[in-house]
């Protein structure tokens, strides 16, 4: 706890809240500005290696290793954190020689970190560091520098590592942007490792993955009564009914709106049949399209359903409430 607790100042805060984004957005641009031919080293480097990116760091470098590692890994390069002290007790047994390690210190002599150099070395593994001591035992153990100096922390007494740990996110952020380029990675590919995200239901979630299909499908025949008809749309619960043949093969629907124009227009439907009052040429989709695909076309054409349909045979149906539940939309 500190020795004394000074009355809030409200002003006080928001001055030293602007100064700490200043200082910090000054020292990122001040990064960005000497970025030279030693980054792209490193990203090569890491393009090369067969195995995967080993991040090491202590405190709170480490904290920021721990959130690079997990951001290559998300964008397509293999990645996890050891933590320096733990790999001198067994964990650098997680190193192998097709990895490469990418180490992080501010000052380039965190003992954890320097003492297991040696070994990396004896390994081969190719060393990246991350470090604002240029003349550190860190710097001159790695095959690429990158250069994370900072004029001075946002911290008011330059000691708690603030902008240190900003310059060093953004360098991390940098090489993740630039491998997953140079990867050729797509949204589908980031999607593929955010299975639960909202991106990767929107882009790996199928047709097939949602439909409702067998004895859940309101289907009548084309001769059925109308009555039958409304029936069946009455006990699927869903708006609506298809009209198939004998052979499976789709012929029509058949939706509530339907039944208001039809109404509204005063047409008498107690003799009609399903097949008499059906809408021909429904639309459809394929069972391995995207279910992001069918939320398009029910937001485009103003409609709360499609059938499914393989060739002409009628397979399944897709409902907005069965978007919403798997959570497409």
């Amino acid at each position: 706890m500190p020795s004394a607790l000074r009355p809030f100042d409200a002003t006080r805060a928001l001055r030293l809240a602007r100064e700490t984004c200043e200082i910090e957005a000054a020292a990122l641009h001040a990064t960005g500005q000497r970025l030279d031919g030693r980054f792209a080293q490193a990203v090569q480097r890491m393009l090369q290696v067969s195995g995967r990116a080993v991040v090491m760091g202590i405190g709170k470098s480490g904290h920021i290793g721990r959130k690079i590692a997990a951001t290559l890994a998300s964008t397509g390069t293999p990645a996890f954190f050891v933590h320096p002290a733990e790999a001198s007790h067994g964990d650098l047994g997680m190193v192998t020689p097709q990895d490469l390690v990418l180490a992080i210190s501010n000052s380039g002599e965190s003992t954890e970190l320097t003492a297991i150099l040696p070994m990396l070395r004896r390994l081969g593994v190719p060393l990246v560091a991350m470090t604002g001591g240029a003349q550190s035992t860190l710097a001159r153990h790695a095959d690429v520098v990158l250069d994370s100096s900072v004029e001075r922390e946002a911290c008011p007494l330059n000691l708690a590592p603030t902008t240190s740990t900003t310059v060093q996110l953004a360098l991390g952020d940098a090489l993740a942007v630039a491998l997953l380029d140079a990867r050729g990675f797509r949204a589908e590919d980031f999607a593929r490792s955010h299975p639960g995200g909202a991106l990767g239901r929107k882009l790996l979630t199928l047709v097939s993955d949602v439909m409702r299909a067998g004895p859940e499908l309101p289907v009548v025949a084309p001769e059925a009564s109308f009555s039958a008809l409304m029936r069946e749309m009455s006990a699927k619960g869903l708006g609506c009914a298809a009209i198939v043949d004998a052979q499976g093969a789709l012929q029509g629907i058949f939706t509530d709106g339907d039944l208001r124009r039809r109404i509204e227009a005063g047409a008498d439907l107690r003799a009609a049949t399903a097949g008499a009052v059906m809408h021909a040429g429904p639309r459809t989709i394929a069972a391995t399209a995207l279910a992001a695909d069918a939320a398009a076309m029910m937001e485009e054409h103003g409609i709360t359903s499609v059938l499914v349909a393989e060739g002409a045979r009628l397979v399944g149906l897709v409902h907005v409430r069965d978007l919403m539940r798997a959570k497409v939309i």
